[in-house]
């Protein structure tokens, strides 16, 4: 271990942050955060958890920046043991933990041992409270998601505009700015929404690369594969990526791809632990609980264009912002195939239908379906009985 070798990232990280003036909400969040704890910040690869970590190396005088993804990360108990006794560091911050394979073990030491404080970032959504080291009480996990729409109006036009809950959408409860900068939604949905994109203005071959690292980088970090299964992995996500939502689950990814449903249900896992797929189960009577397997945004862009998934993407979308805001939600399906709305949301006191469209859709899809409040999000800005335009749920708290 050289130790002049990481003081000199260290430094260097620090200067990268002043690159940096804006930071995003979890940014003060964590800053405020007390307790003994540490912190996991864990998200989609792009959308700034590094920049997060380099900023807060710049603002908090006794931290320490250290790369996982370096030969000198790769036993970082030694490195924060010398941090915190040689150098008086309170707050080590470890970049993409997932990367040393001992991380579980050496966080468990740390907490027990030391007197230093651990904020880490991943690209995988790490199994910590799974692991064999009782980690549940050490560790919070704070999840960095892309831009809402919200925070993309907030970072290209400098523009705050209020939140909004689904009840707000609901009862009509918002302003004319919430409206103004809907001509912007579409590009937003094409890829706008990861923060390197307002450098960045074709995100698409960033994506790939992103897509690449993730499946032959990230996910053999955390997981035992064979060699076969990496490509097996890619087909999957090709087959998902051109397919229509309706009937993407482990049975059609199973039949189509010639592998087991065990391989197909652990290919989608390891997809959603690395934010590309996003699979939402379903809610219903008599009906088999495989998962409608959404992806994430904009990744469906790599297997098909604009034109051809635009109702694909609308429903990533609505996944996603569900997703971000940690609202329970399902899609809706019969036993006999007959006609539902796309999505249940379950509120604390009442639950919602949503049907997720653009024209031709309207009241005859939520026929039999008893709930206290119905709604239709559609590709426009149409306000008709219980029909709001799509672009409203990106400022949903």
């Amino acid at each position: 271990m050289n130790i002049s070798e990481i003081l000199e990232l260290n430094e260097r990280a620090k200067e990268d942050g002043k690159n940096f003036p804006r930071a995003r909400q979890l940014f003060s969040q964590i800053q405020s955060e007390l307790g003994r704890h540490f912190i996991g910040i864990v998200g989609p690869r792009g959308v700034g958890k590094t920049v997060l970590l380099k900023q807060l190396a710049l603002s908090e005088p006794d931290s320490f920046y250290l790369s996982a993804d370096t030969p000198a990360g790769s036993d970082f108990f030694q490195i924060a043991r010398i941090l915190s006794e040689q150098y008086k560091i309170n707050i080590l911050l470890v970049d993409e933990i997932h990367f040393c394979k001992t991380y579980a073990k050496d966080l468990k030491k740390i907490y027990d041992f030391l007197n230093i404080r651990v904020v880490f970032t991943s690209s995988v959504s790490l199994s910590l409270f799974d692991s064999a080291y009782d980690l549940s009480r050490r560790i919070v996990l704070r999840y960095l998601f892309p831009f809402s729409f919200r925070e993309y109006l907030l970072f290209t036009k400098q523009i705050e505009i209020p939140q909004l809950t689904i009840n707000d959408i609901i009862e009509g409860r918002w302003t004319a700015n919430h409206m103004r900068y809907n001509y912007v939604f579409d590009e937003y949905l094409q890829g706008r929404l990861f923060p390197f994109s307002l450098e960045e203005p074709d995100c698409v071959p960033l994506l790939r690369n992103i897509c690449s690292k993730v499946i032959r980088r990230d996910i053999p970090m955390v997981s035992n594969l064979r060699f076969d299964d990496i490509e097996k992995i890619e087909r999957t996500l090709k087959f998902i990526g051109r397919s229509e939502v309706d009937g993407v689950n482990f049975s059609s990814i199973s039949r189509n791809l010639g592998i087991t449903k065990y391989k197909a249900a652990l290919y989608v896992k390891l997809l959603e632990q690395a934010f590309i797929l996003n699979p939402v189960y379903p809610k219903g009577t008599n009906v088999l609980k495989e998962p409608k397997v959404l992806m994430f945004l904009p990744f469906r862009l790599l297997y098909r264009d604009w034109s051809q998934c635009v109702g694909a993407i609308r429903e990533d979308f609505f996944a996603e912002m569900m997703t971000m805001k940690g609202l329970r939600f399902h899609y809706l399906k019969t036993k006999r195939g007959a006609k539902t709305p796309d999505f249940l949301v379950e509120q604390r006191q009442e639950s919602v239908v949503i049907e997720i469209g653009g024209k031709g859709k309207g009241r005859e899809q939520f026929k039999g379906i008893k709930v206290q409040k119905k709604l239709i999000l559609s590709h426009s800005a149409e306000v008709i009985g219980n029909k709001r335009p799509l672009s409203l749920l990106g400022f949903v708290v």
